[in-house]
């Protein structure tokens, strides 16, 4: 990206706009970025580009990766300084490594450093040294099951796995908060160290307290990791209160 420019100047931005995150999601998805506005620290701003998405299943998720290059330079032009793709099923379709093929792929388009959902999801689960898992998503069972397979061969051992079994992104959009804390108590189970709850379009960060207070383990969302991740990216070290206990832990090396 061209630097010289006014838009690549850090200067020239707003007083109080210290640091942009930039975030590609799916068309469908009304809730990452009300949860992200609503958590991001002053200083911090949103901006955000959309991937084409309205059904949640292999054929329509991959389809997302043809616009990414494209979108992830859209988002460069705004003078982000990271770029989040904020979608858990388009960041682990085809296993272990893909979400970093997209880091890549976003990265040389645009010269940003870059992150995925799914990465953030693996840095999470590392943070905590966590092995074994239970797993509770929004996905019909065949999107679930690639999840459970991607996080097993990234060394994450699934010893349960539920879901709702939706593939309409929008009505997925729509659930009220109380569903995501009704799976974690659901799916939980005593070997798992600790309960992830996947779909960016699921609400969830508001959940992740009352979880961790009454399951007495970690409870990792994949918006909130996708928070923590951009957050430690930009060098925001602070604790976030309210959003669990991740945020008392520094990103892996």
């Amino acid at each position: 990206m061209n630097t010289d420019s006014p838009a690549g100047d850090a200067s020239l931005r707003a007083p109080n706009v210290q640091k942009r995150i930039g975030a590609l999601v799916p068309s469908s998805n009304t809730t990452i970025e009300p949860e992200l506005y609503g958590a991001l620290p002053a200083g911090i701003t949103l901006h955000c580009a959309r991937l084409y998405l309205t059904r949640i299943d292999p054929e329509s998720i991959h389809r997302t990766q043809e616009e990414l290059e494209r979108e992830s330079r859209s988002l460069a032009s705004a003078d982000v300084d990271v770029i989040l793709l904020g979608a858990t099923a388009p960041s682990f379709l085809h296993g272990a490594g893909y979400d970093r093929q997209i880091v890549g792929r976003i990265t040389a388009a645009t010269g940003k450093p870059a992150t995925t959902t799914s990465t953030a999801m693996l840095a999470a689960l590392a943070a905590f040294g966590v092995r074994r898992i239970a797993l509770g998503s929004a996905y019909d069972t065949t999107v679930n099951d690639i999840a459970a397979s991607f996080l097993e061969a990234n060394g994450v051992q699934v010893v349960r796995r539920e879901c709702l079994g939706y593939v309409d992104n929008l009505a997925v959009g729509r659930l009220p908060l109380e569903t995501a804390v009704d799976m974690g108590h659901r799916v939980d189970d005593p070997s798992a160290d600790a309960v992830l709850l996947a779909c960016t379009n699921w609400r969830s960060l508001a959940a992740i307290e009352r979880l961790e207070a009454d399951l007495n383990k970690p409870v990792i969302s994949t918006t909130q990791a996708s928070l923590w991740a951009v957050l430690r990216m930009v060098e925001f070290q602070a604790r976030l209160p309210g959003f669990g206990s991740l945020f008392d832990k520094a990103y892996p090396a």
